[in-house]
């Protein structure tokens, strides 16, 4: 197998082509080995080196053979060091075992052959952490930032390095890089993927675990996959009525839409080239026989962005502060960028009452969405504010940032994303657009609490009639 070949084929696709034996696991890790390799100097995505060989994995899984990375954050591999983007964990933590969702991705077959840079602890919607001596880079636009704070698992899909990596989401790092990148980012609801054992509830329940995909049948085959409670596990959501690769085979039913492009805070500035595609996918979605309509959830806002605020803060000092003393390296700028610090220095202001005032939001916030998709199936939105930023916009080093700035410049620039973390709801950006010079535009679905199969649906159905499969950009492995 070349490497063109390679490149060209989707997660799936390659798990066929194993599975009956045209091409073996083996020859597919050396065509993604070369195309790791290719990519890798212009996009900075892999955290220290790609293995040399994968992890081992099973056989028997779907997925079997098919390449896969992990982000450098949260989830882990027993054995293999991580660092959350952060310079305070030097070289790196080893964990004596699997995160469980790491174990799932295993037996579902994947062959872990890499970690993906993250930004430090996550906070921030690029991907640019001093940790890794550099920024990693967008595919389409090498001066452009990736996304955050999946950004380096994005650029590697999208540049048919890898087929899909793992991601996760606190308030929008799934979607945005796969907005930024041109791919496919399904953060599921609450409790869809297990945080265990580390976590019960990462973010105060805003951190959710699974992955980036280059296409529809890809997330709604690896969700199959992985998706389920462990003993311990704080939700048991019920499985969907059929596969969710049948749903998204078997495209959507109509459904009523609601559509806006204007984000909560009214006052943050959305461009006209994602306003635009916004309202061109609502007119296809109508010519397909969806009732779509203009309207949003009423929410308030300032209530919302401090307890968001307080809930990032609160798990920033709590994740520093104890990495910290368990590893006997001060929380400095030495070993730490200037807006964590900012962060940590606010969270540890913040009270249980704080905490309990932040959930006490996310309450009132959640019922108030979910009343409102009791009218509606879907919400559609840009999935960002903005194409994808200039890197250096984002800078997590910049000292004179207070926590509460360096969340709004985040924010602006995501301000559509962060509400279905607070609700649980499962949410999806799609490729379904591009600006005038060509850079991705994200747009975003989301729906009610666990029916990730009424978005993977929908999602198969644009997928079809608006297909992206044809795009690829200017740094690509199969070139």
């Amino acid at each position: 197998m070349d490497v063109a070949e390679y490149a060209a084929h989707d997660a799936t696709g390659l798990a066929e082509l194993i599975r009956d034996g045209q091409v073996s696991a083996s020859e597919v890790w050396t065509a993604a080995a070369t195309a790791l390799d290719a990519v890798e100097p212009e996009l900075a995505a892999v955290a220290g080196e790609r293995f040399d060989t994968p992890l081992d994995y099973d056989e028997s899984g779907p997925f079997a053979g098919v390449p896969f990375a992990l982000k450098d954050l949260i989830a882990h591999a027993g054995g293999v060091p991580s660092r959350s983007g952060s310079r305070l964990f030097g070289a790196g933590v080893t964990h004596p075992e699997d995160t469980h969702l790491v174990a799932r991705f295993r037996r579902a077959g994947l062959a872990i052959g890499a970690i993906t840079r993250s930004p430090e602890f996550g906070f921030n919607a690029t991907t640019e952490a001093l940790a890794y001596g550099g920024p990693s880079r967008n595919p389409w636009a090498t001066d452009r930032s990736p996304g955050g704070s999946s950004g380096a698992s994005a650029a590697l899909v999208v540049s048919g390095a890898l087929p899909m990596a793992h991601a996760n989401d606190g308030g929008g790092s799934i979607r945005i890089p796969a907005a930024a990148c041109g791919a496919v980012g399904l953060k599921p609801s609450r409790g869809r993927t297990t945080p265990g054992p580390d976590f019960a509830d990462p973010l105060l329940g805003l951190g959710i675990e699974f992955a980036v995909t280059r296409t529809v049948r890809d997330s709604a085959r690896l969700l199959d996959a992985v998706h389920g409670a462990e003993p311990g596990d704080r939700y048991l959501l019920p499985g969907p009525v059929r596969s969710y690769a049948e749903h998204a085979a078997a495209g959507s039913r109509p459904l009523r839409i609601a559509v806006t492009a204007t984000p909560m805070d009214a006052g943050r500035a959305v461009d006209p080239e994602c306003v635009a595609a916004v309202t061109h996918v609502a007119e296809r979605l109508a010519e397909m026989g969806h009732v779509v309509e203009e309207a949003a959830p009423e929410l308030d806002v300032v209530a919302f962005d401090k307890a968001n605020l307080d809930a990032w803060c609160s798990f920033l000092a709590d994740a520093v502060l104890g990495a910290s003393a368990q590893l006997g390296v001060p929380a400095n700028r030495e070993h730490l960028e200037a807006t964590t610090l900012a962060c940590v220095e606010y969270g540890k202001t913040l009270s249980a009452f704080d905490i309990y005032a932040a959930d006490r939001v996310f309450n009132q916030t959640t019922r108030a969405v979910a009343g409102f998709l009791t009218r509606y199936d879907v919400l559609l939105t840009p999935t960002t504010s903005a194409p994808p930023i200039p890197l250096g916009h984002l800078d997590a080093d910049d000292a004179s940032l207070s926590a509460r700035e360096w969340y709004d410049r985040i924010f602006d620039y995501g301000s559509f994303t962060a509400l279905f973390n607070v609700t649980g709801m499962p949410a999806i950006s799609l490729p379904l657009a591009q600006t005038a010079a060509g850079l991705p535009i994200g747009i975003q679905f989301a729906g009610r609490h666990g029916d990730e199969a009424t978005l993977l649906a929908l999602a198969g159905d644009l997928e079809r009639a608006m297909p992206w499969a044809d795009r690829r950009p200017a740094v690509h492995a199969g070139r």
